[in-house]
């Protein structure tokens, strides 16, 4: 029976579960968000490689989901192929949307806010190589973006001078100026785009790779007879590694999502499902 998981390190995915919803209807999609150790892009590659594949394992073994979304781009970067290689349930990853910005680019100089993790990982230099080897890519890691998002979806606005603050850090950079088109490479930072398009300068695009990711979840899903039965029973699983800060500011954003006032649970990682072979 058909089933999706939804994966991040916080709230950022939840951007994607909105755009699932109309196009999945009826279709339960569970959420986990590892908060034990927010946010990803703050934490050692080894050790976040190590645990992405093992929580992932068991809810996998627990949630029995059709297909995955690793909706983060700190952890698809990182350990998507681990994943892949380990469990034979199809995944979605979320990259740094670099085609996508070259292709709508006129001057020839796109930007990228991200994690720190996300900027300086070697994936990212070669997305740039293969997809917009003739364009000029500007990146900045906003460390503080993620947690205005997380604000944000709880109902708190970002500080205009704080947000400001970071977009300079994209828009300061030698060239900055040049920068037509941005793309997003967090999933937390959907819930600043309204935002960000009102604190940016005005000539420029943003794209938002949420609605993107969600209609290739729906392509894996009609790709694969086997996961196109009726959904499943269980109602939907909104789960958390740690117990959230301020979860009654949380609880409204969650049920406007689909999910009931019993959430959140707390999931306790088991041992990881069997690994192929």
């Amino acid at each position: 029976m058909a089933r999706v998981l939804a994966f991040d390190s916080g709230i950022g995915g939840l951007g994607i579960v909105a755009q699932l919803r109309p196009l999945l209807p009826g279709i339960p999609i569970d959420y986990l968000a590892d908060t034990a150790v927010f946010p990803y892009g703050e934490q050692p590659d080894t050790l976040l490689r190590a645990r992405i594949v093992r929580l992932m394992g068991a809810a996998i073994d627990r949630l029995q989901p059709s297909v995955v979304v690793v909706a983060c781009n700190t952890a698809s970067t990182l350990a998507l192929d681990s994943l892949r290689a380990a469990y034979d349930v199809p995944f979605v990853g979320c990259v740094p949307p670099i085609k996508w910005a070259a292709d709508q680019t006129l001057t020839g100089t796109i930007g990228l806010l991200a994690t720190r993790a996300t900027v300086h990982r070697p994936y990212l230099k070669a997305l740039s190589a293969r997809f917009a080897p003739d364009c000029t890519l500007l990146a900045h890691g906003a460390r503080g973006l993620a947690d205005m998002a997380e604000n944000a979806f709880r109902g708190t606005p970002p500080d205009p001078a704080l947000l400001r603050a970071e977009l300079a850090g994209l828009f300061g950079q030698p060239g900055g100026a040049a920068i037509d088109v941005v793309g997003l490479g967090c999933t937390h930072y959907t819930f600043l785009l309204d935002a960000m398009r009102e604190a940016g300068p005005p000539h420029v695009t943003w794209l938002d790779p949420a609605p993107a990711v969600a209609r290739q979840v729906t392509r894996v899903l009609a790709s694969c007879p086997a996961l196109t039965g009726p959904a499943s029973s269980l109602p939907d699983q909104f789960c958390f590694t740690a117990p959230p800060r301020d979860l009654a500011a949380l609880r409204p954003g969650l049920s406007a999502l689909g999910y009931g006032q019993d959430v959140p649970r707390l999931f306790d990682a088991s041992p990881a499902a069997a690994h192929k072979g």
